[in-house]
């Protein structure tokens, strides 16, 4: 599948669900490089959530995260289909970035220590701040003692609730602004305030 399928799948699965879907186009690649960027030096287990056709997963691959250490979820069935075709030896499930413990658990992906980083394209800045904080509390139980919460955001400060940070103790730093994406977006990474 071209860059351009890729596109024009994702804006017509933004058309049907403009809701669940944080863009109108999928992230572009000097976006998904500052993202991984962002990682611990030596991540090797690494989660993303909210893959859409996997710009990001593909930056992941090419930074050397094996996709046996790889778990990738994208709760849109046809984007995931886009994902199993594209990146067949990955883990990639069809599920809610809230049952990102669970299912790390269940396949098994992740080391025992838990993931490096978790890189997240979900878009948190329309969510309650009940929402954000299941997915983020979730995606905290998944990452080991100094790992990083990466996400992304089209909106001019964090994205995450600043009432559900304090809840679960998180420390935010803005990595930078990628202008050469569509929309403009800015990187920040979210640590547990103790570590």
């Amino acid at each position: 599948m071209s860059a351009n399928e890729q596109q024009l799948t994702f804006f017509r699965e933004w058309m049907k669900h403009p809701l669940q879907m944080a863009s109108v186009l999928p992230s572009g690649r000097p976006l998904a490089r500052m993202m991984v960027s962002a990682m611990p030096a030596k991540a090797s287990c690494v989660v993303e959530l909210g893959a859409g056709t996997g710009v990001i997963t593909e930056a992941l691959l090419h930074h050397g995260v094996s996709p046996s250490q790889l778990l990738v979820l994208e709760m849109n069935a046809t984007l995931h289909g886009v994902l199993r075709r594209r990146f067949p030896q990955a883990q990639v499930l069809c599920a809610d970035a809230r049952h990102v413990s669970e299912l790390a658990q269940r396949t098994g992906v992740l080391a025992p220590a838990g993931a490096d980083a978790i890189l997240s394209s979900l878009g948190l800045l329309a969510m309650p701040p009940e929402v954000q904080r299941d997915i983020v509390a979730a995606a905290f139980a998944v990452l080991r003692p100094g790992g990083v919460f990466v996400q992304y955001t089209y909106g001019w400060r964090s994205p995450l609730d600043e009432q559900v940070r304090r809840q679960l103790r998180l420390r935010c730093t803005r990595v930078g602004m990628v202008w050469r994406n569509l929309p403009p977006a800015h990187v920040y990474v979210y640590v547990r305030d103790d570590e």
